[in-house]
């Protein structure tokens, strides 16, 4: 069986997306997931090319079968590759893998670099032998590679054979502009598979014309052993080649050996959608093989079809993508994943229990409402465990807070806000009154539900948000439309969770998530 290697560049080139801005802990969680799936390559970034990528290079998550890579250029006109600053601040977070990109389009090369065809293929020379003399793997990326070999093949060639004999593993054929179609990326692959061996070759898609999946299989198809990508496309303007939609084509279409296994490949739909709800968006509902209507069936003909032999309407088993059916008009879907999720939990319940099916129910119509659950398992936890009475015992309950706002202007000119919070609560059925200010109502509650249970509950002293998000669900309401707020919060133990609320009032969806953040903290105990 053919091995492809899959290289993720969601955190490099997904980063340069429209509206995308990724926090550190975003990319760390990113790339964490990555490696769950099983990538075999995950690209952190470009060393000091910002103070986001800095700080993931300075503390870099630990990774069980990917390998992380940082991402530059080759060294400047005229300067040793020793003696460029550029490329020792690439090599020096010490990543195992290291990816330069060069030219290799002479147009380029005279009018963007101002230097002759040959100083190029000497940077691209001393740069990967640099790169390989340190003891990393080496990939150069040959941008503007297709439009480079249409107008000067033999020039384009030589930068590819330049990076091999250097040491390069892979030589990366970039088509930078997203312009090439999927018969010329096949030619012009097969060419230079010919001349360097298809097995060193990996092919690097944007998706300007719509056709980034379908030219990445056409390169592969002609030989190229590797391919670039990112999660859900994302990329600078048209996007990437989605890996999301290339690994099950790979895998379950064509049959070639990938770093994912069964397993990675079923937990595709909560990995793609683990990065919609990082980035605070939601999913695609119509994204091949992970969307939620990827597998929807609407009712009357079709939908009795599908009961009945769903291969002849279904191209592969939604679950082998962690996806599942969805019958409109009479949704029996539902419970097997929930068996699943809830065997994954440690719940074990009688398949017959007939609160799986309500629990189902619930989680439907919750999400229906606005809730995302994909992206806070801490929240459907504590859900799905309430509802099944397994394991869960409610160590507090708020019976009602206030929140009081004030705004005002000193003598000096300077605007300070003050948020005071009022929380009548149980704890073991003693009631209780505490007030608390904050920066915020946020800041305020988190601040009086702690007073009141840190001295019972010692465990959540080590226990800090992280992340905030909030996003408006139904814009078109208004100031009254539906808010959603994600809050993501970690222990003194390392360990980390999300959790979630909706409710048209944004403090009230903020109380939520900041709720079931401490009382998973509490399950924990």
């Amino acid at each position: 069986m053919t091995r492809i290697h899959l290289y993720d560049t969601t955190l490099r080139d997904g980063a340069q997306t429209q509206g995308v801005d990724f926090s550190l802990a975003d990319k760390k969680a990113i790339a964490v997931a990555l490696d769950g799936l099983g990538i075999d390559y995950v690209e952190a970034g470009w060393p000091g090319a910002n103070p986001s990528d800095s700080a993931l290079f300075a503390d870099l998550p630990p990774l069980s079968h990917g390998r992380f890579s940082a991402f530059g250029m080759t060294r400047r006109p005229g300067v040793r590759a020793a003696d460029d600053p550029g490329l020792a601040a690439v090599l020096a977070p010490g990543t195992p893998v290291v990816c330069l990109v060069g030219k290799s389009w002479d147009f380029h090369v005279r009018e963007a670099l101002g230097i002759g065809l040959g100083e190029n293929l000497d940077m691209i020379a001393d740069s990967i032998a640099h790169v390989s003399a340190s003891g990393r793997e080496a990939l150069f990326d040959a941008e503007h590679f297709f439009d480079g070999f249409k107008d000067n093949p033999g020039f384009a060639l030589d930068c590819a054979k330049a990076a091999a004999q250097a040491g390069a593993r892979w030589i990366v054929l970039c088509d930078t502009n997203g312009g090439t179609l999927p018969h010329e990326v096949e030619r012009i692959v097969g060419a230079v598979a010919d001349a360097i061996g298809g097995d060193r070759i990996g092919i690097h898609c944007h998706d300007d014309t719509g056709t980034g999946v379908a030219n990445s299989l056409a390169a592969v198809h002609a030989g190229a052993r590797q391919i670039q990508g990112t999660l859900n496309g994302l990329g600078e303007r048209c996007g990437n080649a989605n890996l999301v939609s290339l690994i099950p084509t790979l895998v379950l279409k064509l049959g070639y050996e990938l770093g994912i296994d069964v397993e990675g490949l079923r937990q595709l739909t909560s990995v793609s959608r683990l990065v919609d709800e990082r980035l605070n968006r939601a999913p695609n509902p119509r994204a091949p093989y992970v969307g939620e209507h990827a597998f929807a069936h609407k009712g009357g003909l079709h939908a009795s079809a599908v009961a009945k032999d769903a291969r002849s309407y279904e191209h592969v088993p939604p679950e082998t993508v962690g996806n599942r059916r969805h019958i409109i008009v009479s949704d029996q879907a539902g419970r097997a994943n929930m068996l699943a999720r809830l065997h994954e939990l440690g719940v074990e319940v009688d398949p017959k229990d007939s609160r799986v099916a309500t629990l189902v129910d619930l989680v439907k119509a919750r999400e229906a409402a606005g809730y995302a659950y994909d992206g806070a398992a801490a929240s459907f936890e504590l859900m799905a465990r309430a509802h099944l009475g397994a394991n869960f015992a409610e160590h507090f309950r708020v019976t009602g807070f206030r929140v009081i706002d004030e705004r005002w202007t000193g003598p000096d000119g300077k605007t300070e806000t003050l948020s005071e919070v009022t929380v009548d609560l149980e704890i073991d059925g003693v009631a209780q009154i505490i007030v608390a200010r904050g920066n915020g109502p946020v800041d305020a509650l988190d601040g009086a539900l702690r007073k009141a249970l840190e001295p019972v509950f010692p465990a959540l002293h080590g226990v800090r948000l992280t992340d905030y998000k909030v996003r408006i669900l139904t814009p078109e309401a208004g100031a009254q439309a539906v808010t959603r707020v994600m809050i993501e919060s970690r222990d003194a133990e390392d360990r980390e969770w999300r959790t979630i609320g909706v409710a048209e009032n944004v403090i009230d969806a903020s109380y939520r998530a900041l709720e079931d953040s401490l009382k998973y903290r509490l399950l924990l105990m």
